[in-house]
């Protein structure tokens, strides 16, 4: 679907990455520029899946000079380092920009551009629990937790930035102007946390930690199984909570009358941790996957990929000797094949090459 799209990636770590291999995955052309070896990840990343990969030393002129002379027929160029850095490199957005107005200068960072954190190390964690995103994660009685890298890195950062680049591609193509794209955790994270805002109003969310439906319910909520997995439970709206109560055979039981009583909520959580502990999460699972109840076993990544409605869906492959997730989203009902992991430098001297000859013509692949 973006066939046509030519980007150049200033290698870093995490987010930048991640949003170069998306687009990638969706037919973009990508040019990874890496770092000499010892200076950067090791080699045959995964995130480099469908790129092609140069070795510059950005410290040099000959380094910054290939960077220059890719960005000139490039739509979009990715950096991922601390404010400043690109600048003082000769490589920020008015030196890139003068050779090629059009380009879409795309910045990933955890704390964004400007404000008095803007020069502080974070990682995902911090971002996410800065924004607020990381608040009400996990139940009451624990610590906030959240899946490494998913909440801040992904979902706050990677997706934002794809989504801030490929605006300024559409505005680029009609007004011929390029754009600055400063993607920051901290403003992703928040942006994410609007569902939760308006989910507030309803009564579902708010307040302090506790007494909400994710924290404190028991008809949302994850249990343990007698085998040691876990099983997930979702069942909101009433048609769903009377089957969960129909299939543990607890449609009669008074106690759980009034769904919707917090004061019954912490008794009925703990008598259903006792229930989904009598059981394996096979059992469970066979008893109830496939109902409205709303339930779904808690799986590795390994498990995911031999669970049978995401075989059917082939959401998982196996590639380069690695266990992969397939391109999303899909298009006219099928999803696209990925590109294979480069070697580091893998494509230097084919790079190099097409830089040298006139027009620069054998340079881009589509």
């Amino acid at each position: 679907m973006l066939s046509g799209i030519k980007v150049v990636e200033i290698c870093g770590i995490g987010p930048g990455p991640f949003c170069a291999m998306h687009l990638a995955d969706l037919g973009a052309d990508v040019i990874a520029v890496e770092r000499p070896q010892g200076q950067s990840a090791p080699d045959g990343q995964l995130l480099n899946r469908g790129k092609r990969s140069i070795v510059a030393d950005l410290k040099t002129p000959e380094g910054r000079d290939i960077v220059l002379r890719l960005i000139e027929g490039a739509d979009v160029l990715i950096e991922g380092m601390r404010p400043g850095i690109m600048e003082r490199l000769g490589l920020g957005p008015d030196a890139c920009m003068a050779r090629n107005p059009r380009l879409v200068f795309g910045r990933m960072t955890g704390w964004g551009q400007t404000g008095p954190l803007a020069q502080a190390a974070g990682h995902d964690n911090n971002y996410i629990s800065l924004s607020g995103a990381l608040y009400y994660a996990g139940r009451a009685a624990e610590p906030p937790s959240s899946p490494f890298t998913v909440i801040g890195d992904v979902g706050g950062g990677a997706l934002y930035l794809a989504v801030g680049i490929l605006s300024g591609v559409l505005n680029a193509r009609r007004t011929g102007k390029g754009t600055v794209v400063d993607a920051a955790i901290v403003d992703g994270s928040a942006h994410m946390l609007q569902l939760i805002l308006s989910a507030s109003r309803k009564g579902f969310i708010g307040g302090e930690r506790g007494g909400n439906i994710h924290d404190s319910s028991h008809f949302y909520s994850t249990y343990r199984c007698a085998d040691g997995g876990y099983i997930t439970v979702g069942s909101i709206e009433p048609q769903f909570y009377a089957l969960l109560l129909e299939h543990l055979d607890l449609a009669g039981d008074p106690r759980y009358s009034a769904q919707w009583d917090r004061q019954q909520w912490l008794a009925l959580h703990g008598h259903l941790t006792g229930i989904f502990a009598s059981k394996n999460r096979a059992e469970w699972c066979a008893l109830l996957e496939s109902t409205d109840v709303c339930v779904a076993p808690v799986l590795s990544p390994e498990e995911a990929a031999r669970h049978p409605h995401n075989v059917a869906r082939g959401i998982f492959f196996e590639g380069d000797g690695q266990l992969q997730a397939s391109p999303a989203p899909r298009f006219h009902g099928r999803t696209r094949t990925p590109g294979p992991i480069p070697r580091r430098g893998q494509h230097t001297e084919e790079i190099e090459n097409a830089l040298n000859t006139p027009g620069h013509d054998q340079l881009w692949r589509n």
